[in-house]
Parts: structure tokens; sequence; C-alpha cells
């Protein structure tokens, strides 16, 4: 079988109806499968490839380029739980420049590597909070910005998602600590009020 020839092909992997080259599934079709899964696209050499559609048996759906098999390219998933990622991916992976809206709203818009954020990025929450900066591994990592809820902004570095390192945080009312970082906790620190005037100093954790 092969050109544009259409049938349909009954066996132990559900069902397919399409074109056929050699034997094997290529060009348009569609195949469903026993747990309810469904694909319709394109199929190259017996592989889903090039553009198509796939829903799981649950109503998830990716929709967008595939590349022997995988996620493969831009495209879209739309998750059941309202979780959505429009980007890039690379052999089923989240991978390159994207964004992932969350089920609770939250959003993350920047590169991807693997699955996770990793590199510049943007995360932020219906409740206002927001950093902007580096990822590593899906953390806060590296030179970031991170706003609070309430007002607060924290400039400087990360590491494993908390401020770790040099860096600045700026409390609403504008008093700030400017110094040394440690899980989110001024380590050796100035504090200041918000005309500029020194409150403090901590050293090694302690307010002296």
């Amino acid at each position: 079988m092969s050109g544009n020839q259409v049938d349909q092909l009954l066996n132990d992997v559900g069902w397919y109806e399409g074109e056929y080259k050699d034997g094997k599934y290529h060009g348009q079709g569609i195949s469903s499968y026993p747990d309810g899964s469904k694909y319709e696209g394109k199929w190259k050499d017996g592989e889903k490839h090039g553009q198509g559609t796939l829903t799981s048996p649950g109503g998830d759906k990716y929709v967008g380029k595939f590349k022997n098999g995988a996620f493969h390219g831009q495209g879209v998933c739309t998750y059941v739980d309202g979780t959505k990622y429009v980007g890039a991916f690379l052999f089923g992976e989240y991978s390159g420049h994207g964004t992932h809206t969350y089920s609770d709203g939250a959003k993350y818009e920047g590169e991807f590597k693997d699955g996770q954020p990793q590199g510049q990025g943007i995360f932020a929450k219906p409740d206002g909070t927001k950093y902007v900066g580096e990822f590593k591994d899906g953390k806060f990592c590296g030179q970031g910005t991170h706003t609070y809820s309430d007002g607060a902004k924290y400039e400087g570095e990360f590491k494993d998602g908390q401020p770790q390192g040099q860096g600045t945080i700026i409390f609403a009312e504008g008093g700030k600590y400017v110094g040394e970082f440690r899980e989110f906790k001024p380590w050796n620190a100035i504090e200041y009020d918000k005309d500029g005037n020194i409150l403090g100093r901590c050293i090694n954790g302690e307010m002296k």
C-alpha cells in the first residue's frame, strides 16, 4: 500500500485510518488506541511525525509538532485541571521558550530545559507575588528580583529558591536591609529606615 491509498487497519493496538507507504502509516491518518487515547495528524514511516493532535483518555490534549513519535517543536499542552503549556518541546520535554500556566492561576514565562524552568524567566501568582530573573532546575537561582504580596521586594542573589548571597530587601514602608542573606534572613547586613538612616547591623545573623 502506498501513495494516497486510504484504508482502515484493525490490530492489537487499536485502529488506524489513513495513508500508507510501504506497509507503514505514512501521510495523514487517525489512530485510536485501546486505552481511549487518539491521534490525528501526520505520520512518517509508522511514527507520529509532523503536525498532529494527541488526546489522552482523561481529556488532556497536545496540539503541535511531533518527531519520531514524540512532542518536538512548537506545541500546546492543555490539561483538564486547567494547566496549560504553550511553547517549544524537545523529544517530549518542555525545552526552549514557553509559557506554563498552572491550575491555581500562577504563570511562568521564560526558558525551559528538561521540562523545568531553566535560564531567564518570570514567575507570577494571582496574589501579586512575582519573580523576575534566573532559574535553575525549576528554582530561583542566580540574579533576580522577587516582589511579595505585601509589597516588599528583594533584589539580589538566589540559591535553591531562596534569597542567598548579596542583595537588598526593601519593605513596603521604605525601610531596607542591604548586604548578605542566607535563606531569606539578613546575615551580614545593614538595616536602614526609609530616609536612609542606619538603624542597626546584622553580623552572622544577629542584630548588633
